[in-house]
């Protein structure tokens, strides 16, 4: 039997990068994964390399900012597994870099949306289904929240972090689990928009990231 044999785990953010190879290697643990992303066709790949590999996928393509198709998602997670034993959280708006003084209105507002608000009502709505199973919910912590040029994506990544933290000792005494993980920098498309020219090879792979990050759950 392997580490995830027969656990249910969502997965947001599931279409590339550190999601997509999380969502991989749950699924090859025995996990049946439930991948969220806007993207179809990248999730439909997803599931292609889930399947090859023996493993299962449901496939959830919508965006996160819509609370409407949360809700109906989570209702269907209840209705068909009574609960969640993960919730792997992944999904991220990356702004362009840009001093503090000159952020853009919209992409504040959309940095705001995803990182902070969808975040928010992703709590709201999935602890239900965590406590169900005494399950565990996981965010990814950002080294760049305070580095020069990084004050809208920080500013929202720290939100971000500081929601999981007070939710962490908020649910500390009832039998389900919030952690936070630091990933070492990987090759992403996240990160490529912030360091064009960079040396890609010398960062740690998403797939080798994700299996270090699933052995400390």
């Amino acid at each position: 039997m392997t580490k995830f044999s027969g656990k249910i785990a969502l997965v947001t953010g599931a279409s590339r990068g550190l999601g997509a190879a999380i969502a991989e290697h749950m699924a090859a643990q025995g996990a049946h994964v439930i991948a969220v992303a806007r993207t179809s066709g990248a999730l439909e790949e997803l599931d292609d390399r889930i399947q090859a590999a023996g493993g299962s996928a449901t496939l959830a393509p919508f965006d996160i900012t819509d609370e409407g198709a949360l809700q109906r998602l989570c209702l269907s997670i209840y209705e068909r597994w009574a609960g969640l034993d993960y919730w792997m959280h992944c999904a991220i708006h990356a702004t362009p870099l840009a001093p503090v003084p000159h952020i853009g209105d919209k992409d504040w507002a959309k940095s705001i949306a995803v990182n902070i608000t969808a975040t928010g009502r992703l709590i709201a709505n999935v602890e239900p289904l965590l406590q169900m199973k005494s399950g565990t919910a996981v965010h990814f912590d950002d080294p760049v929240v305070g580095k020069k040029f990084y004050g809208n994506y920080g500013a929202a990544k720290a939100a971000q972090g500081a929601l999981f933290k007070s939710w962490a000792l908020e649910t500390a005494n009832s039998g389900m689990s919030v952690r936070s993980l630091a990933p070492n920098p990987m090759p992403t498309a996240t990160r490529a928009r912030f360091h064009p020219g960079e040396d890609r090879d010398a960062l740690t792979h998403p797939s080798i990231e994700a299996k270090r990050l699933l052995q400390s759950l």
